[in-house]
């Protein structure tokens, strides 16, 4: 799973072949078709993997923000890069693209177990965590197929999107104390 998750993170889904990641580890393909099946329960498995890694990771993110230790913004980010920078958005895409739908259902499923396990009430903001949730994970998949072009297009900061997704989190005007410049903050230049 390491080699087919670095495999999506270096090349993209269609990397993700039983015959790339048996080369990867030193295996045969015959070795990985018999473990999983084909390419698409290759995949099924990565994101079975992924959403489980992911979530923990979001769930504690979540925990200490209510708890006030953990600055929200956490939240978002994690959620904006399993998206993108650790590819998610992709795999998703790719899988629903290829009609592998099935190979979606770890990954709801994984979101639905972590809803549940954090649905004391609301989330950060005013809004019920389901709510929250569905709004935080299509932006983040958004912006992972669309997010740069769009921004540039437009002559918006690249983390723009990261702010909007926070300030619908926060839902108020709490939501502006956290909308502070990072370093990547300046403006795109328009395309």
């Amino acid at each position: 799973m390491d080699a087919a998750r670095a495999l999506l993170i270096e090349s993209g889904p269609q990397a993700v072949t039983l015959k790339a990641v048996a080369a990867r580890i030193g295996r045969t393909h015959a070795n990985l078709l018999h473990h999983f099946g084909s390419a698409a329960g290759l995949q099924k498995a990565l994101a079975e993997r992924m959403a489980a890694d992911i979530t923990a990771t979001i769930g504690e993110a979540v925990l200490a923000a209510r708890a006030g230790t953990r600055d929200p913004r956490a939240i978002v980010d994690l959620t904006f890069d399993a998206f993108d920078r650790e590819g998610a958005g992709a795999l998703a895409s790719w899988m629903i693209l290829t009609g592998n739908e099935d190979a979606l259902d770890p990954i709801l499923q994984a979101i639905h177990r972590l809803v549940d396990q954090l649905a004391a009430g609301t989330g950060i903001g005013a809004r019920p965590i389901a709510e929250e949730t569905l709004h935080l994970v299509l932006m983040a998949l958004g912006d992972a197929l669309l997010g740069a072009p769009m921004a540039r297009a437009l002559g918006l900061s690249r983390t723009r999107a990261r702010d909007l997704a926070l300030a619908a989190l926060l839902g108020s005007d709490a939501a502006r104390e956290h909308d502070m410049p990072r370093k990547d903050d300046a403006p795109a230049p328009a395309a």
